[in-house]
């Protein structure tokens, strides 16, 4: 079939709660994906950064296939012998008491948020149904009816109420704003990305994330960090919050947790926190199944192995300096850290972000629009900086065609 045949039957039998780049791809490998005419490109979308070990890595790939071979699911009834080798690891190289696992990145993020409220019953005495957990403006952490409940973007909440209650919303990047909420004893927690994605790969000023930490420690609030996107080495660090002096109560991982080969999710957090939640009062039938903790810690495994941090960090910089270089008008800014990256576009003649990225396509690289004007741009973290420079060469020409 071809990829117009093949979007037509998503067309008629899928959902349409998506708006795909149309592009049908069929094979991966590292930073490079495959359509069904053969067709190669440079994927600088990573599957929104969970494929930040390049596309079907053999370590991750041979995890995968050996525990699926021997056992995949005992749900959380009973022990299975991977669960207990997996939290130890991930425990041990984030630095924290507990983990408790799930699947999807917004399970994280459900899981955090039940945590802190918990917390704030048991450890802070808010009185029941009070309390209060803030978030910033502009996040983006899934599409559940919670997740929603916290949004600004008429797009995820309108048409979906009534919300989720005891959720409020202050400006990102404004440490007043924040001490401001946080004075209310009621307030539990504050979840935060140290890098909105979503929003277009917004980098806040340096010293906010450490004041985030101060603040919330000063009013016994938990900073409940959001590494789902910028976790795992995306950023040039293996947490964006590394960075500074801000380490968080709660950390959520996802995405690249497992390389892009099987959902994972994680919330970290210590003793005090983590033990606030008993038996039966949260759980997942496939969180913490044996194949997903192998597939996850073999991922872990690659990103310290190859030292993709560093090669973030390295080819972040070459990445950033080519962009601010490029002779376009159509670049209103570029800004990112490590390998998570994103320019603004000024319409030309009528041409839009959506139609730099159908070119993009064209000539070989895959990236999509977000908020209509920005264009991300995250390969994976395998890629060669010949590779990106090839890329650079790449979008220059595309935005030289406009």
């Amino acid at each position: 079939m071809t990829s117009q045949d093949l979007i037509a039957l998503e067309d008629k039998h899928g959902a349409h709660n998506y708006h795909p780049l149309p592009v049908v791809l069929s094979k991966g490998e590292g930073a490079y994906v495959w359509d069904v005419e053969g067709k190669r490109y440079f994927d600088f979308l990573s599957a929104y950064s969970a494929v930040n070990q390049g596309h079907c890595h053999p370590k991750i790939i041979s995890a995968l296939n050996e525990q699926a071979a021997t056992l995949t699911l005992t749900s959380r009834a009973f022990h299975n012998d991977v669960l207990g080798q997996f939290e130890k690891y991930i425990t041990e190289l984030f630095g924290y008491d507990k983990v408790l696992p799930m699947n999807t990145g917004v399970e994280g993020g459900e899981t955090a948020n039940k945590l802190a409220r918990k917390w704030g019953y048991l450890k802070k005495g808010i009185e029941d149904n009070k309390a209060r957990i803030l978030f910033a403006k502009g996040n983006f952490w899934g599409r559940t009816l919670a997740a929603i409940s916290s949004s600004d973007d008429p797009v995820s909440y309108k048409g979906f109420g009534p919300y989720m209650p005891g959720y409020d919303l202050i400006p990102y990047n404004d440490l007043e704003a924040l001490e401001t909420d946080l004075k209310d004893p009621n307030v539990c927690a504050f979840m935060v990305e140290p890098i909105q994605g979503e929003a277009g790969v917004v980098v806040p000023d340096e010293g906010y994330l450490a004041g985030v930490r101060q603040l919330c420690t000063k009013y016994n609030v938990l900073f409940i960090a959001d590494e789902v996107q910028t976790g795992i080495a995306r950023t040039g660090k293996m947490l964006a919050t590394d960075y500074e002096d801000a380490r968080p109560d709660v950390l959520i991982l996802g995405k690249a947790l497992s390389g892009g080969v099987f959902p994972v999710s994680a919330v970290l957090a210590d003793d005090e926190v983590m033990l606030c939640i008993k038996p039966g009062e949260h759980g997942s039938t496939f969180g913490g199944n044996p194949l997903a903790c192998r597939v996850a810690q073999a991922a872990l495994e690659v990103v310290v192995e190859e030292k993709l941090a560093d090669n973030a960090q390295r080819l972040g910089h070459v990445f950033r300096r080519e962009l601010q270089n490029m002779d376009s008008d159509m670049i209103t800014a570029v800004r990112g850290k490590g390998l998570l990256n994103a320019i603004v576009i000024k319409p030309k003649n009528g041409k839009e972000a959506w139609d730099v990225c159908l070119k993009l396509r064209d000539n070989g690289l895959l990236a999509k629009p977000t908020h209509g004007d920005i264009i991300r741009f995250a390969p994976p973290l395998v890629i060669t900086e010949s590779q990106l420079m090839e890329c650079v060469d790449i979008i220059k020409k595309t935005l030289q065609s406009f």
